[in-house]
């Protein structure tokens, strides 16, 4: 079945509102759609004026998985999009998701939302840096916050307000605003940290991507500061076995966390966490929270 709906005065297309997307809860198209559109002002403040990727799951996370940078076939001309320096595409442009109507269209392509460190017009001149705690098994998302306390106390010293969320699969993302600060530069001190963190903490930090060495261990990864790079959006929803949300959270519930189950918020627990909390990230847009790097 195909709708074809007005969001804001734009026609927005919408299909197949019942097809299931996550057999394991039986949540449709249509529950993400509308878990999208309760998000939408959290979201929104997050990918406002951010070049946006894609991860597709059109059939689910158990079907095929397809990342798309280009603005994909059938973009609709009210969409805006941004130049994007690449070094195969000059030209190349990205899709920026800035309104309501430009959200559900996107959202109707079965999407996970990923963005750069930096904003558009300002490519490579980063406003955040991010850390992305990745555990290797036996190690869990418990090990990832005793990593991200210690980054934060670490963050603290040097001046600089540092906020987590979980990724929505197995580790936390902790993210710092900037004052706009090169790329490199910013790689550059967190790899710096990444390596103090390891040679404090030996028994739970690998600081390289070696797969060798991450068994039990938190791997710290700080290469997604590269310009290139793109980490996954605050409140996106994620191809994972369940309707799983890379969700902001309190400092309280990264030093309480004793299970891995402590830090899973699913689609419907965001609504409810928005109405107790707030957006726990709203502060990376505060530009009186964003900090010189040392």
């Amino acid at each position: 079945m195909t709708l074809i709906t007005e969001v804001e005065g734009r026609r927005v297309t919408l299909s197949n509102l019942d097809k299931v997307l996550y057999p394991a809860t039986g949540t449709t198209k249509g529950e993400v759609l509308h878990y999208y559109a309760t998000a939408a002002d959290a979201l929104l403040r997050h990918l406002h004026n951010r070049p946006v990727s894609f991860l597709r799951y059109p059939d689910g996370p158990d079907g095929q998985l397809f990342f798309t940078k280009n603005p994909p076939l059938g973009t609709p001309a009210w969409v805006n999009t941004a130049p994007v320096p690449r070094s195969e595409d000059a030209g190349a442009r990205q899709v920026m998701i800035q309104d309501l109507p430009s959200l559900v269209w996107a959202a109707n392509l079965v999407v996970e939302f990923h963005t750069h460190q930096w904003q558009a017009g300002m490519p490579g001149l980063a406003d955040r840096m991010v850390f992305d705690l990745d555990p290797g098994a036996p190690a869990t998302v418990v090990e990832c916050c005793a990593v991200a306390a210690w980054l934060r106390e670490r963050l603290g010293d040097d001046g600089l307000h540092a906020y987590a969320k979980t990724s929505g699969s197995k580790g936390l993302h902790v993210l710092v605003p900037l004052e706009p600060t090169p790329s490199s530069r910013v790689t550059a001190y967190a790899k710096s940290l990444a390596v103090e963190a390891e040679a404090v903490l030996p028994r739970l930090v690998v600081h390289r991507m070696t797969r060798s060495l991450r068994p039990g261990k938190v791997f710290v990864d700080y290469s997604q500061n590269a310009a290139a790079k793109t980490t996954a959006a605050p409140y996106t929803l994620r191809a994972k076995a369940v309707p799983a949300v890379s969700a902001p959270v309190t400092w309280g519930e990264v030093e309480g966390c004793r299970d891995p189950g402590d830090l899973v918020f699913l689609a419907d627990d965001i609504a409810p966490r928005l109405e107790r909390h707030g957006d726990l990230f709203g502060p990376l847009a505060d530009p009186d929270r964003a900090g010189p790097l040392p």
